[in-house]
C-alpha cells in the first residue's frame, strides 16, 4: 500500500522591494562579463596563437642565426615565407580574427539575463535563440564555481539549481564580486524578505592586479563575508586517510596482488605492464578527489547551508532552507576503528546532460568526520529536527557545540546502538532469517519533524527524512516476508543517493510506521514555511509587529482563525 500526502499550499508570490532590488535584480536585462566569449569559446584562439608564435620563433632564430632554424621543408610558415605570400596570409589572419571577434561580440550582446521578484531568466543565441527561466520558489541551491583560468581573470560561473530534470540555469561568466552579490540578492528575494536590506558589504578596490592577487590567494571561506555563524571543516590528514581506507583502494590492492600472483605462477612478466595504466589512473583519481575536497567547509548562514571546497579551482554552493529531502549518515567498515562517518543528501535537482561537474559532489555534505562533526552538521542542515530542538530549551548553542547529553544521545544512539535503545522500534528475532547480522539494529523512530531509520550492522547508516519532504510511504511484503509475518517500508523522497528503506520489520510495526508517517507528514506539510524562511522570521519577530498591541507569537498573522503553527482542521484553508 502507498500513501501520498497532498502537495503543500502554494507559496504567495514575492515581488521583492526597492531595497532588495539592487542593480542586477532590478528586473531589467543585463549582460555577462565582457570576457565571457573568450572564456567560453575563445580559448582555442590562444592555442592557435601559441602555435603560430612557436613557428615564428623558429624563423626568428634562423634570421638571427643563419642555419640555426628548422630544416623541415614541410613547415607551413617556412613555405609561406619562401613563396612570398606572407602579406596575403597575414591579411587573411587579420580578417579571420576580425570576423571571430565580431561573432564573439555579437554573441556577448545577445546573451542577457534578468532577475525579478519571481524568476531568473536567461536568453542567448544569435541564429538559434534559447530562453531559460528559474522560478525563485523552485530554487534548490545556488553554486558559484571559479575554475583556474576564469579565476585569474576575476570571473566566476553562477549556477542556479532547480527542481526538475536538466532545469538548471547558468550565468557564465560574471565578475567575482558581482556573482557573490547576485547570489545573496536572489536568496533574499526567494526567502520572502520584506523591507530587507540586501546589502552585500562594499569592498574597496586596490587596483586590478592587486584585486586579482587577493581573490586568488584569499581563503575559500570568509566567515565575515558570508555571515557564517557556525563552520565545520574537514581535516586534510583525515581526508587523505579516508581516501586510502576506501573500497577503491581495496580493489586496487586486490588487483595488484592478483597480478603479482599471476607473475609468480606463470613467469610472464609482461603482465606487470598492465599495472602502469591502473597506477596512473588511480593516481589521477586520488589527486583529483583530494584537490577537489581540500578546504572543504560546511557553514551555517542566514540563507541556508554553504558548502565550499577546492584549492586551485574553487566551488561553493548555498542550499536554502527546506531544500534537503533526505539525509544519510554512513560508516564504511574500514572507517569504524576511527569512528568516521560521511553525510550525504537528496536534493530535488537533476542537471542532466551538460550539467555542472559539481552535481555529484553537491550530494556530499561531509566527506569524512567524527561523531561530533556529524552532530554539528546535522544541526546545521536540519535545524529544529535533531540537535538544538531535541536537546531542549535548556541547552544553549555553546552547550550544543560541546555536545550536550541530550543531543549526544539522539545522534550517537542512532548511529551506533542496537535494540530498542534510543526509542527505536527494531526487527523481531524472526527477522534474523532475512537480516542475520542487522535484525537487532534495523529500526525506526520519530523526532520532532522527521523520521529516523537505523540500518545495517556491518555497514552502519542512519537515514533522516524531514516529514514535510515526504513524497509517499510504501509498505511491501514478499512471499518470504509474508510467511515470517514481516514487511518492508519505503519512505519515498526525490531521487538521489539516499534510500530511506527499512526491511524485516514486524508486519504490525511496519503498518504503524506507514500510518504514523502518513499522519505526521500531512501535519508537517500544513505548517511548513521553510521555503519562505525570512518571511517566517518576520512573522515571528516582535519588532515587525511593534505597532500592533494585540500581536503575540501565538496569534496568527496570516488571517487564519487559529494560533500560528497549529494544524488546520480537515477542510480548512491552509
Amino acid at each position: 500500500m502507498t500513501f501520498r500526502p497532498g502537495p503543500p499550499p502554494p507559496a504567495p508570490p514575492s515581488h521583492g522591494n526597492a531595497a532588495a532590488a539592487a542593480p542586477l535584480t532590478d528586473g531589467e536585462w543585463h549582460r555577462m562579463h565582457p570576457l565571457t566569449p573568450l572564456l567560453k569559446g575563445g580559448i582555442f584562439l590562444i592555442v592557435i596563437l601559441g602555435y603560430v608564435l612557436n613557428s615564428l620563433r623558429d624563423q626568428l632564430v634562423e634570421f638571427f642565426i643563419p642555419g640555426g632554424g628548422p630544416q623541415d621543408d614541410g613547415d607551413p610558415v617556412r613555405y609561406v615565407y619562401e613563396h612570398g605570400v606572407v602579406g596575403w596570409v597575414l591579411l587573411g589572419i587579420v580578417v579571420l580574427l576580425v570576423v571571430l571577434i565580431g561573432l564573439f561580440y555579437l554573441s556577448w550582446r545577445m546573451h542577457e539575463f534578468r532577475v525579478t521578484g519571481e524568476i531568473v531568466e536567461v536568453r542567448s543565441g544569435v541564429l538559434f535563440r534559447t530562453n531559460r527561466k528559474a522560478r525563485l520558489d523552485r530554487i534548490q541551491g545556488i553554486n558559484i564555481s571559479r575554475p583556474l583560468v576564469p579565476r585569474i581573470f576575476g570571473t566566476a560561473k553562477l549556477e542556479i539549481a532547480q527542481a526538475g530534470n536538466d532545469a538548471n540555469v547558468q550565468l557564465a561568466y560574471l565578475g567575482t564580486k558581482a556573482a557573490d552579490d547576485l547570489r545573496q540578492r536572489i536568496l533574499v528575494l526567494a526567502s520572502g524578505a520584506k523591507d530587507e536590506e540586501s546589502g552585500g558589504s562594499a569592498r574597496l578596490s586596490n587596483g586590478v592586479l592587486q584585486d586579482r592577487v587577493d581573490e586568488i590567494f584569499s581563503p575559500e571561506l570568509d566567515p565575515a563575508a558570508v555571515r557564517a555563524t557556525r563552520i565545520v571543516k574537514v581535516h586534510p590528514g583525515r581526508l587523505i586517510a579516508s581516501m586510502l581506507l576506501s573500497g577503491t583502494t581495496v580493489f586496487i590492492l586486490l588487483a595488484v596482488a592478483a597480478m603479482i600472483v599471476s607473475v609468480a605462477l606463470t613467469d610472464e612478466y609482461g603482465i606487470l605492464f598492465g599495472l602502469f595504466p591502473a597506477v596512473i589512473g588511480a593516481g589521477g583519481y586520488y589527486v583529483r578527489k583530494f584537490s577537489r575536497s581540500l578546504q572543504y567547509t560546511i557553514a551555517e548562514t542566514r540563507d541556508g547551508i554553504r558548502i565550499g571546497f577546492g584549492l586551485v579551482s574553487t566551488s561553493n554552493e548555498t542550499l536554502p532552507p527546506g531544500r534537503i529531502h533526505a539525509v544519510s549518515v554512513a560508516q564504511p567498515l574500514l572507517w569504524r576503528p576511527f569512528g568516521w562517518w560521511d553525510v550525504r543528501i537528496n536534493r530535488a535537482t537533476n542537471a542532466g546532460n551538460g550539467a555542472s561537474n559539481n552535481q555529484q559532489v553537491s550530494s556530499i555534505v561531509l566527506p569524512v568526520g567524527t561523531a561530533r562533526d556529524v552532530r554539528e552538521v546535522l544541526d546545521i542542515i536540519l535545524p529544529g529536527l535533531v540537535g538544538t530542538a531535541v536537546a531542549g530549551p535548556a541547552a544553549s548553542q555553546e552547550e550544543l557545540r560541546e555536545g550536550s547529553s541530550e543531543a549526544v544521545n539522539v545522534v550517537d544512539d542512532s548511529l551506533t546502538t542496537t535494540g530498542d535503545r534510543g526509542g527505536f522500534v527494531h526487527s523481531p528475532r524472526r527477522g534474523a532469517w532475512l537480516r542475520p547480522f542487522a535484525f537487532r539494529r534495523n529500526g525506526y523512530r520519530f523526532v520532532p519533524g522527521a523520521v529516523l531509520l537505523r540500518l545495517g550492522a556491518v555497514w552502519r547508516s542512519l537515514v533522516i527524512v524531514p516529514l514535510p519532504r515526504v513524497q509517499s510511504v510504501k509498505v511491501s511484503q514478499g512471499p518470504l516476508e509474508r510467511a515470517l509475518r514481516l514487511a518492508s517500508v519505503h519512505v519515498q523522497t526525490v531521487q538521489g543517493p539516499v534510500s530511506a528503506r527499512v526491511g524485516a520489520l514486524d508486519a504490525r510495526d511496519a503498518q504503524r510506521l506507514w500510518s504514523d508517517t502518513a499522519e505526521r507528514a500531512v501535519e508537517a506539510a500544513a505548517v511548513d514555511t521553510s521555503h519562505r524562511w525570512r518571511e517566517r522570521e518576520a512573522r515571528l519577530d516582535p519588532a515587525t509587529h511593534a505597532a500592533d498591541p494585540n500581536w503575540s507569537p501565538q496569534r496568527p498573522v496570516d488571517g487564519a482563525d487559529r494560533p500560528w503553527g497549529e494544524v488546520p482542521p480537515p477542510g480548512a484553508a491552509p
